[in-house]
């Protein structure tokens, strides 16, 4: 495996950007490939049996790309699809699922709350995380409407912040003190999030968490790129790139294709 192949990352749309993000920032050698089906978001609402065919279709596109490692920047098709993955290809999968052991760790109510889409919150990895916990109220919220309206840029608008109200406010009533966020898309929303509950909530993603996983394994297998070369960052897409773009801040090198 040459140490100069990309880090493959892919997701239901746009939202996994939140995780490449983290990824680049900490690895900015590194070549990365971003697959956003935007055309099948969201996979929350899905069967298993579809999430895993396309999660497939996404990794054999990224290992035609000749990805070194996948990242699953999707925690839908991380709790549903991950062990399918890693018994059918040959690559390392690193995978994202809601934080939800620091939280409750963490919590000094004892009572957390996390806001995930219906695929990751009935998935048997979530319910596996969640039965390690048993001393820990949690307050399980599927976020309906959320992804469909970021897919579609519509992050700063009076329906989006009705449906979080709708969603957080009897969290916030419950006495949470920690709000996972369990999908990649919402770490877009944290600048409304915190404006409609308690400074004291504490809210937590995983995209850092993942990108010291990714760098772990990469190390790990001695394929982290040494190349001083400028690194290189696709993005593909099968809608349309106006939503990725403004995410990534019309950030400079990136490149756009279709796909």
């Amino acid at each position: 495996m040459n140490k100069e192949n990309p880090i493959g990352l892919f997701d239901s749309g746009v939202g996994g950007t939140s995780i490449w993000k983290e990824v680049h920032a900490l690895l900015p050698n590194e070549n990365t490939i971003y697959l956003a089906d935007s055309k099948n978001a969201p996979y929350g609402i899905k069967s298993k049996e579809e999430i895993i065919f396309l999660s497939s279709k996404n990794t054999e596109f990224l290992l035609e790309q000749n990805s070194k490692i996948i990242v699953v920047a999707c925690n839908t098709a991380t709790t549903n699809a991950i062990k399918e993955l890693r018994a059918k290809y040959d690559v390392p999968f690193i995978g994202i699922e809601p934080a939800i052991k620091p939280a409750a760790l963490q919590s000094k109510t004892q009572t957390i709350g996390i806001l995930a889409t219906k695929g990751t919150l009935n998935s048997e990895l979530f319910h596996k995380s969640v039965s390690n916990h048993p001393d820990v109220k949690i307050i399980e919220q599927i976020g309906h409407g959320l992804v469909q309206l970021i897919e579609n840029g519509d992050i700063n608008t009076p329906e989006m912040e009705e449906l979080l109200k709708s969603y957080l406010i009897p969290m916030v009533e419950k006495n949470i003190d920690y709000l996972v966020l369990g999908c990649s898309h919402y770490p877009y929303l944290i600048p409304q999030i915190k404006r409609l509950i308690p400074s004291h909530i504490k809210i937590i993603d995983s995209g850092e968490a993942v990108a010291k996983q990714t760098k772990r394994i990469l190390e790990s297998l001695n394929l982290i790129n040494g190349s001083n070369k400028k690194s290189s960052q696709i993005f593909y897409t099968n809608s349309e790139p106006e939503v990725l773009q403004k995410l990534l801040n019309y950030e400079q090198n990136v490149v756009y294709k279709s796909f």
